[in-house]
């Protein structure tokens, strides 16, 4: 296996897709680098590993844009196939009396949106929240505050993806059971869609342009519904972007970069 400390990422550009200037990075520093260089610029200078644990000193240095830039990171490995190789017994073990993760990704349950393999995150790494039609909920808004607050990650990811079932669903007005109840979440992104023909699934423009708008509308939620997560993105502790996930070639794009 690749050694932790000396991983490297062959035949990748240097630059991030979707991430404009942000260089892919080096081994990650462990806890002791992190106590003699500690500083918000710590892994700017040091770089990565990417199976490096997790500890809360290396939580610690992390900014959150470099926590965004982390994921964007993990998805080029993705996408070259070229994932990290980490001893998971080192992991588990590493992580087995607290946990310290770096980031929050909030995705629908779609099974073509595995999240830690498509942005190639390790144990300890990342907290995921899974929804059909990935909006916020008091739960979720509340498991966010927890993994922010209480356990120090530095950002949010809101990823959206194509060809989602349910916003297909509230296209169609589905009514079933509980799925009727899910759906009535998605509808405020259907409303603000633009007239693009008829409203239904089969409209494939206007399902990609509701699953934007959806994804959009729930990073505002994070804020407006949460004072907890609002205050912690006013004092720049905390940063929340979006991303939609392409089923069709695997690849994510980040929004607004």
């Amino acid at each position: 296996m690749t050694s932790r400390r000396g991983f490297l990422l062959r035949g990748l550009a240097g630059v991030i897709a979707g991430g404009a200037g942000v260089g892919l990075i080096g081994p990650r520093a462990s806890d002791s680098q992190a106590q003699s260089l500690a500083g918000p610029d710590l892994y700017m200078q040091s770089g990565m590993d990417p199976c490096q644990v997790m500890t809360p000193l290396v939580q610690k240095t992390i900014t959150p844009d470099y926590a965004l830039a982390l994921l964007k990171q993990g998805h080029q490995r993705f996408l070259a196939e070229a994932p990290a190789h980490c001893h998971t017994h080192t992991l588990v073990h590493g992580t087995e009396k607290g946990q310290a993760p770096f980031a929050c990704v909030l995705s629908c349950i779609d099974s073509r949106v595995p999240v830690e393999t498509l942005l190639d995150q390790q144990i300890g790494d990342i907290f995921v929240a899974r929804i059909a039609g990935n909006f916020v909920n008091t739960d979720i808004l509340g498991s966010f505050e927890y993994a922010t607050e209480v356990a120090g990650a530095k950002a949010i990811l809101v990823l959206g993806h194509s060809s989602c079932g349910a916003i297909k669903g509230a296209l169609d007005d589905v009514k079933m059971g509980n799925i009727t109840a899910l759906l009535d979440n998605l509808k405020p992104a259907v409303r603000a869609a633009p007239p693009m023909g008829e409203v239904n699934s089969h409209n494939h423009a206007l399902v990609d342009k509701v699953t934007h708008i959806n994804v959009e509308q729930t990073i505002v939620n994070m804020t407006a519904r949460s004072p907890v997560l609002k205050a912690r993105v006013a004092s720049g502790q905390l940063k929340v972007a979006g991303a939609i996930h392409d089923v069709h070639t695997g690849r994510i794009t980040f929004l607004g970069s």
